[in-house]
């Protein structure tokens, strides 16, 4: 064992370790998230036993998730979270009901009495917010389709947690707890909490964040004081702090400072939630925790394979295609930090002991490691697994366009979103016959709302890609910024013969210059032309070419032309991606 006689000693080596695993694992192109909890493992009292105490890092680590929930909110629009509830609460709960189900009859299985059996199996239903949130930020997935169903599934999770911390609570410390009043009454509480951020945001904060934003350092400082404010409200409300903090974050989502803060708070964030990382792998006792090691990984193979193929069911009935059922399902396969508090809870109410903490902790740190290697190979894993997969999608996810025998589209658009979107409504309003193509029921909602001739497929499904109307259409528009989609997309015309012309969305310079060397027509730049047409509003010279670059057309041909046309270069930059 190794003594440091104070706590900043104590820091300055965790984080010397942190340093030297963490340049490691990037040398091995490893996740930082197992080497931070290895650091916490070799730091605590199985090992080198540097740290004695954990209040302080426990601290920082509540920070780090503070600030981590904050920023998500931030960058959430409100709409979503309407738009995509359905999908969130089906999937949510359902999934928590297979995986409790489940668990408990194999804690049966596996000799161990009928409560802790009920322990164990509530403890594997939630999902890390904290691990899921971190990857898909890092991998730049939390605006994505999955990346949106998978947080709301978490919010529904938090939820869920709270209320059965709620119950036994009431059950245990005070049998004659009447459980609907308290439910009732942490709603209530809920209720007026929400309200009077809505107020505050609504009449205060603007002035407020104006006033300090004359001063970058005051901004960023008021901001965080927000974030851990209401995170240490919802907490005392009965919630976790992490709703406190989403909360915080959402309530500046419309704030034209939210860029700013987001950007400035990311660094912050992944210094903090080190901490987090640390203090899950310090609190890991082998002496408990190693003589589970069956269970353990008994039970972690539950989580691994039951999370997302319960997710990939409910999502699959709901009509969502099997690639976004996969990454989402995938996304939720550890459980949670939550997980952990509610065993220490039961454990403080003498409902189990030591061995089922130590069980539920080692289940977390395995499916916490092993889900970051499926979240980042995610796309690898749908590469081979997803022929397998069929029947997690419905045979004709959502009806072809009403009339498809007759239509005849002269544009075809992939992707509906903000950006793809305003393309499709653009060439609808001049006139020229679209056929939106989208795997995201709610975005296929929204364009039929406005008129539009839609279809359910995906850009990289090359059997859709043949029973489109293809020799009607001039152009093929994909939205998505995603070179693999894009690419695999050409190829798709290509091998069915397509001899219209290509315009695919590129963020990155050598993305778009990878695209042109392939063979696309039109690469479509969504910041770079939205700041042209900003310089032109503001009296810049106009440049001669436009950033979006066309390659010659063969044989003279003529690209639609007009506002709406799928080389109109007038979205806003909120509008791009």
């Amino acid at each position: 064992m190794i003594a440091f006689e104070t706590v900043f000693q104590q820091v300055a080596v965790l984080l010397i370790v942190a340093a030297l695993v963490g340049a490691v694992l990037r040398r091995l192109h490893q996740p930082l998230i197992i080497g931070f909890i290895a650091v916490g493992v070799l730091a605590g009292p199985s090992f080198l036993g540097i740290v004695q105490g954990g209040e302080e890092i426990e601290l920082l680590a509540h920070l780090g998730i503070a600030i981590l929930l904050f920023i998500v909110g931030l960058k959430l629009d409100v709409r979503l979270i309407t738009t995509l509830g359905p999908v969130a609460i089906v999937a949510g709960i359902g999934q928590m009901a297979v995986t409790a189900g489940a668990g408990f009859a194999l804690a049966t299985l596996l000799g161990f009495e009928a409560a802790h059996a009920i322990y164990l199996a509530i403890a594997l239903t939630f999902s890390s917010t904290i691990v899921v949130v971190k990857l898909l930020s890092d991998r730049r997935q939390i605006d994505e389709l999955h990346g949106r169903i998978a947080l709301g599934i978490l919010i529904i999770q938090d939820i869920a947690v709270v209320a059965v911390m709620i119950a036994l609570s009431a059950f245990g410390e005070d049998a004659n707890a009447d459980l609907v009043t308290e439910l009732a009454l942490v709603a209530a509480r809920g209720a007026a909490f929400l309200a009077a951020v809505a107020l505050v945001s609504r009449f205060v904060l603007p002035r407020v964040l104006d006033a300090f934003a004359r001063s970058p350092e005051l901004l960023l400082l008021s901001a965080v004081a927000w974030a851990v404010s209401l995170a240490a409200i919802g907490d005392m409300l009965g919630f976790s702090e992490e709703v406190g903090a989403f909360i915080a974050g959402v309530a500046l989502a419309s704030s034209p400072y939210r860029e700013a803060l987001g950007t400035r708070l990311t660094t912050l964030r992944d210094f903090l939630l080190l901490f987090f990382f640390v203090q899950l792998g310090l609190s890991i006792d082998l002496d408990v925790a190693g003589p589970q090691l069956v269970p353990a990984l008994v039970l972690s193979a539950l989580v691994l394979l039951i999370k997302p193929l319960a997710v990939m069911t409910f999502m699959g009935v709901l009509g969502y295609r099997r690639r976004t059922s996969f990454s989402t399902g995938v996304s939720l396969a550890q459980i949670s930090e939550f997980s952990l508090i509610f065993a220490a809870l039961g454990l403080e109410l003498g409902h189990v002991d030591e061995t089922i903490l130590g069980l539920v902790t080692a289940v977390a740190v395995i499916t916490i490691a092993l889900s970051s290697y499926l979240i980042i190979a995610s796309r690898h894993l749908f590469a081979v697994l997803g022929p397998f997969l069929g029947i997690f999608e419905r045979a004709n996810p959502r009806p072809s366009p009403a009339g498809d025998d007759d239509y005849c589209p002269e544009a075809i658009v992939f992707g509906l979103g903000r950006y793809g979107g305003q393309i499709a409504q653009q060439l609808h309003s001049n006139g020229v016959a679209v056929l939106g193509v989208d795997f995201d029921p709610q975005a296929l909602g929204r364009a039929e709302r406005r008129g539009l001739r839609v279809l359910y497929g995906d850009a990289e499904d090359s059997d859709l890609v043949g029973r489109l109307p293809l020799e009607c259409a001039r152009w093929v528009v994909s939205s998505s910024p995603d070179r693999t989609t894009n690419l695999a997309l050409l190829h798709s015309l290509r091998h069915h013969d397509y001899e219209g012309r290509v315009a695919v969305a590129a963020h990155l310079d050598h993305h778009a210059e990878a695209l042109r060397e392939a063979g696309v027509d039109l690469v479509l730049r969504p910041f770079l032309d939205a700041a042209q047409l900003a310089g032109r509003a503001l009296g810049l010279p106009a440049t001669e070419e436009s950033t979006s670059q066309k390659r010659p057309a063969a044989g003279g041909r003529v690209a639609l032309t007009g506002p709406g046309g799928p080389g109109h270069r007038g979205p806003t930059a909120e509008e791009a991606g």
